[in-house]
């Protein structure tokens, strides 16, 4: 691979700002770009300039991800800044909004701007190294050029260029300001990579970039977005999936101090006021009835619950085949067989944030201007575009931190957007629609409910030969993203990742999923299908141990056998925990578990203290390949490690008649801080490539606390949450 430089008459860099600006081509390549304003895009237009440095020697790197909380806005910056050798107290970094030429997108994600499922420094790490390094080989040649040496003699040392033999240096801000700078010519090999040994950024715990405006409350959400003439929506939404308004009267809410508008939609009825508190107000006052035509209506989480097991159950019902090793044929009916059933109930991801967008239409109601926390720009681009029923390069975007995410800000905060653009639309004011907590959890989008049954047949020692696991649920996939679900082949990820259990060696393996239909809103939960579906494997793999005698470890020991990596994270966390030596009165389970190509082995340490489950603490073992930035890993892990457990303790969402029972943090409670285990996060370092964190927590956490209460009760826990039944 070669990267080519644009032609003499395109080398100008210093008209306007003088910064000096490097572009990675979707080819790989780098082109040196002018940064004055109106500057074309070079090549053939498919740039994007990853490194902007300023003669006041400020680097600004841009990342493609989304920032949730989860530190990429630190993290990527890294990967860039290690190899252009930066001097990381100069460096600032700047989230992309929009993505017109298609060059800043996620590879794991197809290309467009997308962060979820753990794919952003797995998905940009190489990507983003060449960038860094290719922009340092740009600074040596043009320094080279301005000494008369050759670029070989040239070396970097955090955010300085050096000339040894004649004592001359430079910082890279001294670069960008050489009045004529002779650019590198014709084509330049690629860069090499830095070694691992030579990283100086890279694994080490630099200060996050984003921290410093949140403990100011510097940083700007969508939520705190406020426009000349923008008037706040409250919206009075439909009590049931699918229902119709009707408005019988609107005077009592028009009547009110601070209203400004009411505006029926075919899902909703909003008040326009110039405050919230009076859009709230207005909503109240509302006079609305409901069709109750849905067939939602008639939809019941225990219902479901019924549905699922039977389905799970039932030899007969169509399963798609989401994974199968060796022989197809076993006959998982004989004596030899044990057989274990598992359920998870409904979740809500709680995000602390309230779901919010802002939008201005223009005046020919064709384009508009929005404000919005999300996990894809493009995307939400594309959503805004449909809405409008105008081309995506009308829609100018801003995209915004957000508070907390795990899969609810993905395509799926498309109805706040959706609703401000309308609203905007129709009242010719810029519009801010928040959705309250109420709102959120009644209207949630909700991991689905599952059931697993799981058949092994054994050999003599009590070792699975075959191993079959029927995952009974609703697609996420055919709900949620209709134009990415193939009904031919009716294969959802989103449910079935994580059953493949290929580190484990069962000889004969099938995994299948039997779709039911939805009867809720659905949406990927954090963990998405790893979750249950660990959670489903550990435990019975536990009680299977305990059937043939053997204790967990040696167990798990023996069936990972073939996977290094595996042994390690396990052995890992038998060592960090002492496991098999619990304090009296309290038991250690443990669970193997992965996400993606990230894996991982954790071990709780329970009792019951006045007749309350206690988790006191919790081991995490991680081997995620190379650590970008260690401390926001930990945090990511750990912040998992709370979520698997407020999902066994009490988290669930439940409905009746179409409608969620559940309506705030007070009936839907997630744990406390008194809840809270000490928790030990180790890395185990395997020196592969980077994999995500922000998942690998859960899948591992109830199947661990569930094993160290069948441990300690001697009561198996194969339902989620454990002291919740339908």
């Amino acid at each position: 691979m070669t990267v080519r430089t644009p032609n003499a008459t395109r080398r100008g860099f210093l008209m306007g700002s003088g910064a000096l600006s490097f572009a990675l081509l979707t080819t790989g390549g780098v082109a040196v770009l002018p940064s004055a304003a109106g500057a074309q895009p070079l090549l053939d237009g498919k740039v994007n300039a990853w490194v902007t440095i300023t003669p006041d020697n400020r680097v600004t790197i841009k990342f493609g991800s989304a920032e949730m909380g989860q530190g990429v806005s630190t993290s990527l910056p890294m990967i860039v800044a290690e190899e252009l050798d930066a001097d990381w107290s100069r460096v600032t970094s700047e989230q992309v909004s929009t993505d017109p030429e298609g060059v800043y997108g996620n590879p794991m994600a197809g290309g467009i701007l997308f962060a979820a499922g753990s794919s952003s420094i797995e998905g940009y790490f190489t990507y983003l190294r060449q960038a860094g390094a290719q922009a340092r080989q740009i600074l040596i040649q043009i320094a080279a050029a301005h000494w008369g040496v050759t670029a070989e003699e040239v070396t970097t040392r955090r955010g300085m260029l050096h000339h040894d033999p004649s004592g001359s240096s430079m910082t890279y801000g001294e670069v960008a300001a050489l009045p004529d700078p002779a650019w590198p010519s014709g084509e330049m090999t690629d860069a090499v990579l830095k070694p691992r040994a030579d990283w100086t950024i890279i694994g080490t715990d630099v200060g996050r970039l984003d921290i410093p405006a949140k403990t100011t409350g510097a940083t700007e959400y969508s939520i705190d977005v406020d426009l000349p003439g923008m008037v706040h929506a409250a919206l009075l939404l439909p009590p049931v999936e699918g229902e119709t308004p009707t408005l019988n009267s609107d005077a009592a809410a028009r009547a009110m101090d601070g209203v400004v508008d009411v505006i029926v939609l075919d899902h909703a009825v909003a008040v326009l006021a110039r405050s919230f508190p009076a859009a709230l107000a207005g909503c109240d006052a509302l006079d609305v009835s409901w069709t109750e035509t849905s067939p939602f209506r008639n939809a019941n989480s225990a219902d479901e619950l019924i549905a699922l097991a039977e389905a799970a159950d039932d030899m007969s019902a169509d399963a798609v085949v989401w994974e199968s090793r060796g022989d197809d044929k076993v006959d998982f009916t004989g004596a030899d067989v044990v057989t274990g059933s598992y359920t998870t109930e409904h979740v809500y991801h709680a995000q602390m944030e309230p779901l919010n967008a802002v939008a201005s239409v223009d005046a020919d109601g064709m384009g508009a201007e929005i404000w919005l926390g999300t996990q894809s720009q493009t995307a939400s681009i594309m959503i805004a575009a449909a809405v409008l029923g105008t081309t995506p390069d009308r829609i100018r975007f801003h995209a915004t931190q957000m508070g907390g995410a795990f899969g609810r800000r993905t395509v799926f905060a498309r109805e706040q957007m959706r609703d401000a653009l309308l609203l905007s639309r129709a009242s010719g004011r810029p519009v801010k629609v928040v959705w309250t907590r109420e709102d959120d959890v009644k209207n949630g989008w909700l991991r689905p409910a599952t059931v697993h049954r799981l058949d092994a047949v054994l050999d003599a020692e009590g070792y699975p030969t075959a191993l079959r696991h029927r995952v009974a649920s609703p697609s996420i996939f055919q709900f949620a993203m209709p134009d990415r679900w193939n009904p031919e082949t009716r294969r959802d990820l989103l449910v079935m990742e994580g059953a493949e259990s290929s580190d484990y060696a069962f000889g004969t393996f099938q995994a299948e999923h039997v779709l039911v239909p939805r009867q809720s809103r659905l949406s990927a939960w954090r963990g998405i299908g790893w979750a249950p579906n660990c959670f489903a494997r550990e435990c019975f793999l536990d009680e299977l141990a305990e059937r043939a005698g053997s204790d967990p470890v040696s167990y798990r020991r023996r069936l990972l056998a073939a996977s290094p990596r595996a042994l390690a994270v396990l052995d890992a966390a038998v060592e960090m925990s002492d496991f098999g030596n619990a304090p009296e009165g309290r038991a250690l389970g443990l669970a193997f578990a992965g996400y993606k190509k990230t894996l991982a082995t954790g071990v709780a340490e329970v009792s019951y203290e006045d007749g309350r489950l206690r988790v006191h603490r919790f081991w995490a073992a991680i081997d995620p390949g190379i650590v970008i930035h260690p401390q926001a890993y930990r945090a990511q892990v750990e912040g998992g490690i709370l979520f698997g457990l407020s999902s066994v303790l009490r988290e669930r969402s439940t409905f009746s008649g179409g409608q969620i029972d559940q309506s705030n943090f007070y009936d839907y409670e997630p744990i406390r801080i008194s809840e809270i285990p000490e928790m030990e996060v180790q890395f185990v370092d395997s020196g592969e490539p980077p994999s995500g964190g922000g998942e690998i927590g859960v899948p591992m956490t109830a199947p661990a606390i569930a094993n160290a209460v069948r441990k300690l009760t001697g009561a198996a826990q194969r339902h989620l949450p454990f002291l919740a039944r339908a």
